[in-house]
């Protein structure tokens, strides 16, 4: 089974790289230039099908924070990773109480986003410690 990401960025360039970076590893990467691409995307979706969520926080239009707020109350099973150029630890510490699994910084190398997306995708459905009904 081809597991599927969500990619939101407002970069092509950013979100070129990270299918270049994920290109070898069998995901299936969806793509959205804001916030509010990425919530129409995931609701257009078959949501079954999206294993992670890749997002950025600063984008015109819906902003990261309110794109992540989104995605965890109405996907709460689905995996969030923010990746950002502004590291801020209050943000990121916000973040993480939200349920968000990793806060990254870019530029990210390779090696460590694949692990990233990789571990969330395996704790999918069990975010919060609920296991999937099957």
């Amino acid at each position: 089974m081809q597991h599927k990401i969500l990619v939101v960025d407002d970069e092509e360039d950013v979100r070129n790289t990270i299918k270049l970076q994920l290109k070898d590893t069998g995901l299936e990467v969806v793509e959205a230039e804001d916030g509010e691409k990425g919530i129409e995307v995931l609701d257009a979706e078959n949501v079954i099908t999206v294993d992670a969520i890749l997002c950025d926080v600063r984008m015109p239009n819906i902003n990261g924070v309110e794109a992540v707020a989104y995605f965890r109350r109405e996907y709460p099973s689905i995996p969030v990773i923010v990746l950002t150029g502004y590291p801020d630890v209050k943000l990121a510490v916000e973040f993480m109480k939200e349920g968000v699994v990793e806060y990254l910084v870019k530029p990210v190398e390779k090696e460590k986003l694949v692990e990233v997306v990789m571990k969330a995708i395996s704790q999918r459905g069990y975010i919060g410690g609920v296991e999937p009904k099957m």
